[in-house]
């Protein structure tokens, strides 16, 4: 799965022709679409603009089309149940599969109260995925207790988790516990300076994918098929991967902008106007890594 970034025109408002067609295209490499996520600017956006994404990305995937989206609620007043329901009900009935993003009003639970309040979320849903988002990305996010972990698997709407701690011993944990509890618990690595947890059983659902999801898909088949020139394209791909998401890493949302403009396929280098922002050489920087993966 590949975190699709929301771009901007030059004039400021949201590049939708762009953000379609880059959708379009990551679904016809191979790799499935998750918008309003952490790289979609889900913390900065309001209801009204989720929706919108969500209205965008139906109509440009068409009919039947699975895709990914966010479920996000730190803005918001309320109980956090009803909450977040309201938000997987939007995102079901656009077609999509929910993630759980973390809300600060459950940090500091117990295992019990966070996977009671998980159970209730999930009740009566198809499809829900969840979420560990490391601090290091947004302050609402959390780093579960290995017991909250176990217990968010007995969940029998939970398909999967995302996980997003960047250390790979964490992840282990998780991948050894999804093996031994429950294996069809699908997980997600959200390590985009680890990429190649792949080769450890996780599945992927990357930010770094949005950059290049022709390249990502590349690798996927030479993973597959045992070609050794997996080893060489993924080698580069983690290096776009340690220059992006370097500190501070949410400003890797400005890298991705940066980079798909350089590449030609979105108006402009712009990110959401509360986002963080790189320093003005980082189009030199990215220029290596497109040249390095054959891109330009």
């Amino acid at each position: 799965m590949s975190a699709a970034l929301l771009p901007y025109q030059p004039d400021g408002r949201v590049a939708v022709a762009a953000f379609q067609t880059h959708l379009l295209a990551t679904q016809r490499a191979g790799l499935m679409n998750a918008v309003n996520m952490d790289t979609g600017y889900v913390n900065l956006l309001s209801n009204d603009e989720k929706r919108e994404v969500l209205k965008w990305t139906r109509e440009a995937l068409g009919s039947g089309v699975k895709f990914v989206a966010g479920a996000y609620i730190e803005n918001e007043e309320g109980d956090v149940v009803p909450l977040y329901r309201r938000q997987l009900d939007e995102i079901v009935n656009s077609g999509g599969v929910p993630i759980i993003f973390q809300t600060a009003r459950l940090h500091g639970k117990s295992p019990a109260q966070t996977a009671a309040a998980y159970q209730e979320i999930c009740r009566g849903y198809e499809h829900v995925l969840g979420f560990e988002l490391g601090r290091m990305f947004a302050p609402n996010g959390e780093i579960f207790e290995d017991e909250t972990v176990r217990r968010l698997m007995d969940i029998p709407e939970m398909k999967g988790m995302k996980h997003s701690s960047l250390d790979r011993i964490v992840e282990l944990r998780r991948l050894a516990l999804r093996d031994s509890r429950r294996p069809d618990f699908r997980i997600y690595t959200g390590n985009d300076l680890g990429i190649n947890m792949i080769e450890y059983g996780s599945d992927y659902l990357l930010g770094l994918a949005t950059f290049t999801p022709e390249k990502f898909a590349e690798r996927d088949r030479l993973w597959e098929s045992g070609d050794p020139a997996y080893f060489a394209l993924s080698d580069q791909l983690q290096y776009l991967g340690n220059v992006a998401f370097r500190d501070p890493v949410p400003a890797y949302k400005h890298s991705a902008a940066v980079f798909l403009h350089l590449c030609g396929r979105i108006p402009s280098d712009l990110t959401h106007p509360n986002s963080p922002k790189r320093p003005l050489w980082e189009a030199e920087m990215l220029q290596d890594c497109a040249r390095r993966l054959e891109i330009r």
